[in-house]
């Protein structure tokens, strides 16, 4: 039976890798699974979802979840894989391909054991994690109902194959997106005096902003704040009446977070003020820190201990994941897998071992059942 959910998820994984789809687009990958759960017998909730699916597994009063993203990213592979994408310009980059193949294995074996789980296991496959937010159309649509705990992870070329990186607290940093007009008063580049200057006042925000983290912050707390587009102006002797900025801050703390984004406003009135023009900004993602349960940290090391997995304190990542959105509402851990020292996460040459699938499928199974059967012991 195990050989057989070893040898079908590599397939599917080889199938999603070649048939990548983006945020929100989904389409053939969510049938995919589908098909692949009621081939199965795992049956699918009727939820009011565009792209995405959850499984049910078992029986009981007590449920937890298991979430896998499936979407892709806009990169055009450089892989030499005989299963590469076909999909032009789109690319499983971040190796949700390898999440869900994972999930869906361990949903394979806890059908298997069905008969000796003591709850219910939801299997989500979550659409729009790059966006992201898909996680909260998940939560909107009823997909993380009467969920008590959930499991999730992410593949990681930063570890060999087998590795798992689990801690207790933040792993991956808050993300705010942001986005800003600043509106002046056009003129001739002879005559400046008769305008309002927004490439100037621009220049001097990106300037200025940098000083949040080198003078506010708390110098032991990690914090980035990056403006990664700016764009004015069409010719080369006219001052334009707009200009458009837009990048993100990371953060762990709560408190660094709101600092952040409060000097952050501070500063660009400020400057809006000082060059007598208008500036309007916009939060375009607010997702928060992915913040690990202790409880649940403590009984992830334990299980893989016991299965002989090499754990590892998870590196802390400024990179988001929404499934922090998730843990805003029930308690949560998120793990890494390693899948195979390779090119980062969104290059077009990463690569996940195959290998490391099906180990990762038996894991995130057992960890379920390994928490519905310590319902006394927290």
């Amino acid at each position: 039976m195990y050989d057989y959910i070893k040898n079908y998820i590599e397939e599917e994984f080889e199938y999603l890798h070649q048939h990548p789809e983006l945020s929100f687009e989904e389409y053939e990958t969510t049938k995919r699974l589908k098909d692949d759960l009621s081939a199965h017998e795992i049956g699918i909730l009727p939820l009011d979802l565009k792209t995405g699916a959850v499984g049910l597994i078992g029986q009981g009063e007590r449920t937890i979840a298991l979430r896998a993203d499936i979407d892709a990213l806009p990169i055009e592979e450089q892989t030499s894989l005989p299963y590469k994408s076909v999909n032009k310009g789109i690319m499983h980059a971040c190796g949700h391909d390898s999440h869900a193949a994972i999930m869906l294995g361990a949903a394979l074996i806890l059908k298997a054991q069905e008969q000796e789980l003591s709850g219910k296991v939801k299997i989500i496959f979550q659409p729009a994690e790059e966006a992201p937010g898909g996680a909260l159309e998940i939560i909107r649509k009823g997909g993380l109902d009467e969920v008590e705990a959930i499991f999730g992870l992410h593949c990681t070329p930063l570890y060999e194959t087998g590795v798992l990186g689990i801690k207790a607290g933040p792993t991956h940093a808050a993300v705010e997106k942001f986005k800003i007009e600043l509106k002046g008063r056009g003129t001739h580049a002879a005559h400046p005096d008769a305008g309002n200057d927004v490439i100037l006042a621009g220049s001097h925000f990106i300037a200025t902003v940098q000083s949040i983290v080198s003078r506010n912050t708390e110098p032991t707390e990690s914090a980035i704040v990056s403006i990664t587009h700016f764009q004015a102006g069409n010719t080369w002797n006219v001052l334009p009446e707009t200009a458009f900025l837009e990048g993100t801050i990371r953060t762990f703390a709560k408190e660094e977070r709101a600092l952040c984004k409060r000097r952050f406003t501070e500063i660009l009135n400020g400057i809006a003020e000082a060059f007598g023009i208008k500036a309007e900004l916009t939060w375009v993602v607010e997702v928060p820190a992915t913040d690990n349960d202790p409880y649940l940290a403590e009984l992830a090391i334990n299980t893989a201990k016991k299965m002989g997995f090499e754990t590892r304190a998870a590196n802390r990542s400024l990179g988001g994941e929404d499934f922090s959105l998730y843990q805003q509402k029930v308690r949560g851990l998120f793990t890494l897998v390693g899948t195979g020292i390779s090119y980062p996460n969104h290059n077009p040459h990463f690569e996940v071992d195959k290998k490391a699938l099906y180990p990762a499928s038996l894991y995130i199974a057992t960890l379920a059942k390994a928490y519905l059967e310590a319902k006394n012991e927290f």
